[in-house]
């Protein structure tokens, strides 16, 4: 999320429909799908093609699947049936009861009650509305219907289990939010008659000129609920708002405008909110305390609120920068999270000390400091003993000193910089200026290690770093402390005119064999430079695009960037990445020496993805015409070499399955016809 990176991504055939939202398997680590309403696809995060996943066509129609971390995916079909996923997948075809009748489910929740999971789902029919309570496990349902209100209906639902007591929220259309509460029964045998719920108003949103038109709701605490929905003033345009209410003293905590727009979808999972805003998904992470009437109403004494710090508000909703704000007697505090810095922080709302500065006071005061005392003080931060939102804090120090680098042009601490990110376990969403700042900077050294350590970089910054080490010239990276751990074992570089060569040959390829495999001409003083026995880099630069290599990428957000690399600079690329080729070939286990060393799979798909950025242009240049053809004549003497070995393979197994055979202590002379 923080990135906005992909990690896999499913399709289903041409004309095929996923009718229900994917869900995954707590306890299995896998994904459940339905499409076409009745065709069941489960698959794990390593499976490519979805038409390949497993797949089991039910007997009726599904509604909805619910995962519960504890209690396994339980399937709600549309006749109102339900089915855990292991009992279904014993027999897929089974016959499926049709509960309902003419009903319509409007919407539906899974709940753990000890160790038994509870299924609850609503339907509709000519105005009246019913709640259905499932245990599948004990084959128990039980139906109520709810008590009608005149002029409004239910919009939405939400529910919550509380000592066994199911507790159902539902939000109406006269701005009000409603509580049912059901029990938990006791499984009987007999038949019971169906029973008609009560519900008491839990909560109105009545703001003095304003009326809030509701659209999603979400429990947060026993004491408060988030509502995403419309905020209608006399003579304006309705806004778009999420706000957060304070259900036991009836008051507004807070709210925020969306000036994007929304989906009117409202998500919360492990204290998090999750909204479509605009077009992209934000994600804003919350924290509920105890709920105390003066923090309702806002009437904290400021001696009751020592630290507010500069970390906080809604920026996230405009991009802005982070900034996390925390009250030590505050009912609700709110922490807005820039999407670029969401994915390696951990929840650091905590409880503060009234003679404790907090982090974000302490940066604030350090903001105009000397550089002595800043990083001074940042190194005392740094040294305390671990807690939970160390590396958060960590993270707001390389930021602090990152926002000083682009205030004071002249200010740039690298060896405190490659210090951090050296000894600490940072990723580039804790940090997000500080790969640019050492792009403006030029450091390469820094860069090296970011892309080396860093899990989460966004493909424009690769390739933003990939362009910046193949521009730099060789003279100036002499000069540069470069990590050389990944190439000094195995690069074999250019010094006057003379080269260094492996003779090795084990994978089936030489300089000499298959001459006439390539149609192309090449002449012989040029032929030095493009056939992979020497490295077209000098070592420095060598490490450091081997750091590129190593940085994980989707292939959909690098490739529009790579193709704005410079000509002359992919085929240098290029150059490097067939000679990385020529060098894993000539080993039988394909691996190179060193120290982070690139894999044989990582230059293969760099090569790849240059190719399909590049090749056009490359066709066209002459002076990418020897490379390509070297490469092809190259790739097709390993095809035919592999091509060599499948062919005998079925003897190697003959002969591996008589080693096993034959007895331990016979002597025997065996002769093999190989055909």
């Amino acid at each position: 999320i923080s990135d906005q990176k992909p990690l896999g991504c499913w399709s289903v055939k041409h004309g095929q429909i996923l009718t229900c939202p994917v869900v995954c398997n707590f306890e299995t680590h896998e994904y459940i799908a339905v499409h076409d309403d009745k065709v069941l696809r489960i698959w794990k995060n390593e499976d490519i093609n979805l038409d390949k996943a497993f797949k089991a066509t039910l007997s009726a129609d599904v509604y909805r699947i619910h995962s519960l971390p504890e209690g396994g995916p339980l399937v709600l079909f549309r006749g109102g049936g339900v089915r855990t996923l292991d009992v279904l997948l014993e027999a897929p075809q089974q016959e499926i009861e049709k509960v309902i009748s003419d009903e319509v489910i409007r919407w539906s929740g899974a709940f753990m009650e000890g160790q038994q999971p509870v299924l609850i789902f609503t339907t509709e029919k000519d105005g009246d509305f019913f709640v259905y309570v499932s245990k599948p496990k004990l084959s128990s349902l039980h139906k109520y219907k709810l008590e009608q209100q005149e002029s409004s209906k239910p919009l939405c639902f939400t529910a919550h289990i509380t000592n066994q007591t199911v507790t159902l929220l539902c939000l109406y259309s006269n701005d009000s939010v409603y509580q049912v509460l059901i029990p938990l029964q006791q499984d009987t045998e007999e038949e019971e008659e169906e029973e008609t719920l009560s519900k008491s108003l839990l909560l109105n949103f009545s703001v003095p000129g304003t009326v809030l038109k509701g659209t999603s709701l979400v429990v947060l605490d026993k004491d408060h609920v988030a509502v995403l929905g419309s905020l209608a003033v006399p003579g304006k345009e309705p806004r778009e708002c999420l706000s957060i209410w304070n259900t036991k003293f009836q008051t507004l905590q807070t709210s925020k405008e969306l000036p994007l727009g929304t989906s009117g979808q409202l998500w919360c999972y492990e204290e998090k909110f999750f909204l479509i805003h605009g077009k992209v998904l934000t994600v804003i992470m919350y924290k509920c305390e105890t709920s105390s009437l003066a923090a309702a109403v806002g009437k904290l004494k400021d001696s009751q609120k020592p630290d507010v710090s500069s970390f906080v508000n809604w920026n996230t909703l405009e991009d802005e920068e982070l900034v996390v704000s925390f009250q030590s007697q505050e009912s609700v505090a709110l922490k807005a999270e820039s999407k670029m810095n969401l994915r390696s922080r951990r929840s650091t709302v905590a409880k503060v000390q009234p003679e404790t500065l907090s982090v974000g006071q302490l940066l604030l005061n350090l903001k105009d400091a000397s550089t002595y005392v800043l990083e001074t003080e940042l190194r005392q931060l740094m040294s305390k003993a671990p807690t939970p939102d160390l590396q958060a804090t960590i993270g707001c120090v390389v930021t602090a000193l990152t926002d000083r680098c682009k205030r004071n042009p002249k200010y740039y601490p690298q060896n405190f910089l490659l210090e951090i990110v050296e000894t600490r376990d940072l990723s580039y969403s804790l940090c997000p200026d500080l790969m640019a700042v050492a792009l403006e900077k030029k450091d390469m050294h820094l860069l090296q290690i970011c892309l080396e350590r860093f899990p989460d970089i966004p493909e424009e910054i690769t390739y933003a770093c990939l362009k910046a080490f193949l521009s730099i010239s060789e003279a100036h990276l002499q000069n540069i402390d470069v990590n050389l751990d990944s190439v000094i074992c195995y690069v074999d570089v250019e010094f006057e005119d003379k080269e260094v060569k492996t003779e090795i040959v084990e994978n089936g390829f030489s300089a000499e064999m298959d001459q006439d495999m390539c149609d192309t001409k090449i002449p012989k003083e040029t032929q030095s430079r493009s056939d992979g026995a020497s490295c077209p880099v000098g070592l420095q630069k060598a490490a450091l695009l081997n750091a590129v290599l190593h940085s994980a990428y989707t292939e959909t957000f690098l490739l529009p960037h790579l193709k704005n690399l410079p000509a002359q600079q992919a085929i240098l690329f290029l150059r490097y990445l067939y000679y990385l080729y020529v060098k894993c070939s000539e080993k039988v286990n394909t691996t190179l020496p060193g120290i982070r060393s690139p894999t044989i799979n990582q230059i293969m798909d760099w090569m790849c993805l240059l190719l399909d950025a590049h090749f056009t242009v490359m066709v066209m240049l002459p002076e990418a015409k020897e490379l390509l053809s070297n490469l092809h004549k190259f790739v097709r003497a390993q095809v035919r070499f592999y091509s060599e070995l499948n062919k005998i393979e079925g003897s190697l197994r003959e002969l591996q399955r008589l080693n096993h055979l034959r007895e331990s202590q016979t002597y025997s002379i065996e002769v093999l016809e190989i055909i």
